[in-house]
């Protein structure tokens, strides 16, 4: 059950750092409340991760970023773009084998959003949309109808759906991210490949038991150091769930990759997941091999 030290591994949670990281977080500003959110924290979950990564000032944080994946055996790993992220584009211009891009979609904007989605594909390749429901201002529900357009698109272009479900890290609302929500999502939209990510709890025991319920549902480990991999996740991985757990950290936002890897051999999979939870799967799923 040791974790193996030659898989080429597959993140599908990673950022290029920079010079400052917080301008990340500015799109959920409106709905901090709380004066330690706005005023104090270098992220808006600061208080549930003990070392957000620093990673200094460095003149090619691109360069930077490759050299932490290859010290860490990471080969690939999904980075979040839009039209304003420089960084992101000259990454995937400089390095189109070491990443490939996903969008995070506001279904706030209706039909511009379903054309924006169709654009970066046609654009740059873009190999999922991801979704922040809580995060979003206003807040949409996962199964909310303003994000049927955008589902619909994406089972037309065979792209995942990475949502964030459980309670959000962030202080805010958490109804519109209960794993509950995703039921009927995947009643209605059975081509639709959705990755839950950020944990699912408190609702652990739901989301493995409606992934066994849905074949095209999915869970990545985002966000969550591997100590505190749900317990329940980790068995449905170890037994009819090995092809719908995956791997994916949390750099620079709240995680080294330091203390992933320290940490990740510990977790008690199978000897025959470890392949499918570092990098089948995520091939699979976001269709790498294409």
């Amino acid at each position: 059950m040791a974790m193996p030290g030659d898989i080429k591994i597959i993140d599908l949670m990673l950022n290029v750092p920079g010079d400052d990281n917080s301008a990340w977080y500015d799109f959920m500003k409106p709905l901090l409340l709380d004066e330690q959110s706005r005023l104090m924290f270098k992220m808006p979950a600061q208080y549930m991760f003990k070392d957000i990564p620093d990673s200094g000032n460095k003149e090619d944080y691109i360069a930077y970023t490759i050299e932490l994946m290859d010290r860490f055996n990471i080969e690939r790993a999904m980075i979040g773009l839009d039209d304003a992220n420089e960084v992101a584009k000259e990454a995937l211009r400089r390095h189109p084998d070491r990443f490939f891009a996903s969008y995070e979609a506001n279904p706030n904007n209706a039909m511009d959003e379903v054309r924006k989605i169709e654009r970066l594909h046609r654009e740059f390749g873009i190999k999922a949309v991801t979704g922040f429901p809580s995060g979003l201002c206003p807040q949409v529900p996962v199964d909310d109808r303003k994000w049927y357009p955008i589902y619909a698109k994406l089972v037309e272009l065979d792209l995942p759906f990475c949502v964030c479900v459980g309670v959000p890290g962030p202080r805010l609302p958490m109804a519109a991210q209960k794993v509950e929500l995703l039921d009927e999502v995947c009643w209605f939209f059975p081509e639709l490949k959705i990755v839950m990510r950020h944990g699912a709890e408190p609702w652990d025991t739901l989301a493995w038991k409606l992934m066994l319920k849905y074949p095209n549902l999915h869970y990545m480990t985002s966000a969550f150091a591997p100590r505190y991999y749900p317990q329940e996740i980790i068995q449905f991985a170890n037994s009819r769930g090995s092809d719908q757990v995956m791997y994916a950290g949390y750099f620079p936002m709240g995680l080294s990759l330091e203390r992933i890897f320290k940490e990740m051999p510990d977790v008690p999979l199978k000897d025959e997941v470890w392949p499918k939870f570092l990098r089948e799967n995520a091939i699979r799923v976001f269709k790498l091999d294409q």
